[in-house]
């Protein structure tokens, strides 16, 4: 393969559950610096983990992934490039890199108390590097079984972080990372890394809660022989209540299906997702060519931030009002609350959902039940009624002819009207409603009766 000359940039999902909106938010910001950049967007399933990843959770999260509009250029499954691994690790042992340690959990869990109790920081003491081929087969013909830990060089790594800046992680405070489990099955890191090289991945843009992570894969990438991408850590996306989100937890309230369930336009999250973090407010848009060409990787922030869901109520009521009635029109019909242009652009204002407009369809055509607080005042104005046909300016004709027959005016004059017409204290402008109303339905909820 031939590196490309721009941005290649990847997403890598675990299919062990349902996308949150932080996943959102990290697909949504490779997306969008790719697209800004003339680049690539990759799509990689990390399901290694075959205990835990299903191909119904992979489907899922493509789905969720397209609703978003986040369609991906390339796409590949960790679990279809097992080889590419194997032969990495392969690599990384012949060249002393990589080597077996066999102690189980409960000595390590021994271990790191002691080091605890005598005041030192509770890093893996490489033991397993002192022994012997014969302790080591002595140790194999218990029945223990090595992982594999990757020795890091006891040095400071340092990278330019596109968000962080300058950013040094101290090798000699970590514990050697082990890259391949008792039972042979690799851990994230090895696979991520084989990977990010192979599909000539230049950006890896995610949470800043990999950033030590991020010191111990630079020198594994060095290690295979390969220059280490760019990095962009950006700060975490947490709940209302300021803990971070996880699948397991925040499934019902803040994942992807949960939010389109709700009726969420998905150019609302994307365009909610885009700012927080940054200094600058949220721009409602239609379009993710729209929100790229605004997007500043640079501009988002290094401190941990809130997920709102009325942050996320605004910003959909906020993407609707621009919503043009050619774009609407076939989901008004799925609804059946097509009643044309005129109707659209009265309720737009009104809707906190799209789904809301149904029920702004029903005011119009009924059946409506009015609330008629004086009988009197109501007949006067049924009485006033301008011949149709209407149009938006029989609003204020009528309402001055009923001013003149009963010298009410203000709040006292129009909410009365608005009660019997509606049935409600709010909702859009009546000079727009009004005519698709039309007078015999007018008439007869000005009289009392339910339409």
């Amino acid at each position: 393969m031939t590196a490309p000359s721009n941005p290649t940039v990847r997403f890598a999902p675990s299919p062990t559950g349902h996308l949150h909106v932080g996943n959102a938010r990290a697909a949504l910001f490779n997306f969008l610096f790719a697209r800004k950049n003339g680049g690539r967007f990759m799509l990689r399933m990390d399901d290694t983990d075959d205990a835990r990843s299903t191909p119904a959770f992979a489907a899922a999260i493509e789905e969720d992934l397209g609703w978003l509009g986040l369609h991906h250029d390339l796409f590949a499954r960790q679990s279809g490039r097992l080889a590419a691994y194997e032969a990495a690790a392969e690599k990384l042992k012949a060249d002393g890199r990589l080597y077996p340690a066999y102690e189980s959990a409960a000595e390590l869990d021994r271990r790191r108390k002691r080091q605890l109790a005598r005041g030192l920081p509770p890093v893996y003491d490489r033991a397993a590097l002192n022994l012997t081929s014969e302790d080591r087969a002595a140790l194999e013909a218990e029945g223990r079984k090595p992982h594999w830990r990757f020795k890091l060089d006891r040095e400071h790594t340092t990278f330019e972080d596109l968000i962080q800046g300058h950013v040094e992680v101290d090798g000699a405070s970590l514990s050697d990372p082990v890259l391949i489990r008792e039972d042979g099955r690799f851990l994230y890191t090895l696979p991520s890394i084989v990977d990010d090289i192979e599909f000539f991945i230049t950006h890896v843009i995610r949470g800043s809660d990999h950033i030590t992570n991020t010191g111990v894969q630079i020198q594994i990438i060095r290690a295979l022989g390969a220059a280490p991408p760019v990095f962009a850590h950006y700060s975490l996306l947490n709940g209302p209540e300021g803990k971070p989100l996880s699948k397991r937890d925040d499934a019902e309230r803040f994942s992807l299906r949960a939010l389109r369930g709700a009726g969420y336009e998905p150019m609302a999250l994307n365009a909610l997702l885009a700012r927080l973090g940054t200094p600058d407010p949220m721009e409602p848009c239609l379009s993710l060519d729209e929100l790229a060409a605004g997007f500043d990787i640079a501009r988002l922030g290094r401190s941990d931030i809130r997920f709102d869901p009325a942050d996320l109520a605004r910003a959909n009521t906020a993407c609707l009002h621009l919503l043009p009635y050619e774009a609407a029109k076939s989901r008004l019909a799925a609804l059946d609350a097509d009643l044309g242009p005129v109707f659209w652009e009265a309720v737009k204002p009104n809707l906190i959902l799209f789904r809301d407009a149904a029920d702004w369809a029903r005011i119009v055509e009924g059946p409506v039940e009015p609330v008629i607080e004086e009988a009197e005042f109501a007949a006067a104005a049924a009485a006033t009624l301008p011949p149709e046909p209407w149009d938006e300016a029989t609003w204020g004709l009528w309402t001055d002819a009923v001013k003149q027959t009963t010298g009410r005016k203000g709040k006292a004059l129009f909410m009365p009207l608005r009660l019997a017409l509606t049935g409600l204290t709010h909702g859009p402008e009546l000079k727009n409603l009004l005519p698709l109303i039309g007078r015999d339905r007018a008439k007869a909820r000005l009289t009392g009766l339910t339409d």
